[in-house]
């Protein structure tokens, strides 16, 4: 976006704050910090739809909406699910087809003959035993990645290999998997694989058309490629300074950081109000990376969005 564009962009307040989770609006400790939950309030009290856009499945997404304090709608799987944060309810999901999944997951494995996969389905997780997961799952089910694709409606296959770089394949995973299905990343080493046409701007598009709100109306907060499609859709797209370098190159602003309170800070600049709560008398929350239920994280890389 032009830079007078995106001055003019940042210069309104926004209808529409749409914010990624891990990485972004959450610390590396996995707190949300007073200031940050003091800034989502100034805008919802504003009048913005404030809609948390992440690549976390909607099973471990409970604990972090009550430390956000944010409530209606969120998206989550990169898009794939559109989940009610007041109730708990789906109320729109899009699998991955069940034949694109397996002719994928035998392609990679000829590729990478160490790949581990991983099959999220809302609620549901399955993995390979090999599959490292920041999200342990007491109800998980734990087969071959062609059992799990079966049993599992596919909101996203995953593929790891023990915490090796993956950046390097993405390409060429995209490349097998063509039109029919979307490949992205929200941690280096992690691939996820979505449904043909899914993304964060998909989701984020149709949620705001039924607002009636305009991208030119909308500001967004990222961190790595799985948001890019929402960063450019967006009228005001906003990377945090830990962000990506592609995700860097792509925003009309950088923030500060996560840890530092990035969004906080734009956030107050777009919505300032002299009745805003004093976020220094508001404490952060505790560390909410891992349900409190789930037990330790498995020893794997952090990871932003996804298991």
């Amino acid at each position: 976006m032009p830079a007078a564009a995106s001055a003019a962009s940042a210069s309104a307040a926004p209808a529409l704050v749409a914010t990624d989770l891990d990485g972004t609006l959450i610390r590396d400790d996995g707190t949300v910090s007073g200031r940050t939950r003091a800034a989502l309030r100034r805008a919802e009290a504003a009048g913005a739809l404030v809609v948390l856009v992440t690549g976390r499945p909607t099973r471990v997404m409970a604990d972090i909406v009550a430390r956000t304090g944010v409530r209606g709608r969120a998206i989550c799987g990169n898009g794939a699910v559109l989940y009610d944060t007041d109730t708990g309810v789906v109320s729109g999901r899009r699998c991955l087809d069940a034949t694109t999944a397996t002719r994928l997951a035998r392609q990679i494995r000829a590729l990478l003959p160490d790949a581990c996969f991983a099959v999220e389905s809302g609620a549901a997780f399955g993995r390979e035993a090999g599959f490292l997961t920041a999200w342990p799952d007491e109800k998980e089910t734990v087969a071959d990645v062609e059992e799990l694709i079966a049993a599992l409606p596919a909101t996203k296959l995953l593929v790891r290999r023990a915490g090796k770089p993956m950046a390097e394949h993405l390409t060429r995973i995209a490349a097998l998997a063509g039109a029919d299905a979307v490949v992205t990343t929200s941690s280096l080493d992690l691939v996820e694989i979505s449904g043909a046409g899914v993304s964060k701007a998909v989701a984020l598009a149709e949620l705001a058309a039924a607002a009636g709100v305009e991208p030119s109306q909308t500001v967004a907060f990222g961190d790595m490629p799985n948001d890019l499609p929402m960063l450019a859709w967006a009228g005001h797209a906003v990377a945090v300074a830990n962000a990506h370098p592609d995700v860097l190159a792509a925003a009309d602003e950088v923030t500060a950081s996560n840890d530092d309170d990035g969004v906080a800070l734009v956030l107050e600049r777009l919505f300032p109000s002299a009745f805003a709560p004093d976020p220094s008398a508001v404490p952060a929350s505790p560390p909410s990376a891992v349900p409190p239920s789930a037990g330790p994280p498995s020893a794997s890389p952090p990871s932003h969005g996804a298991p």
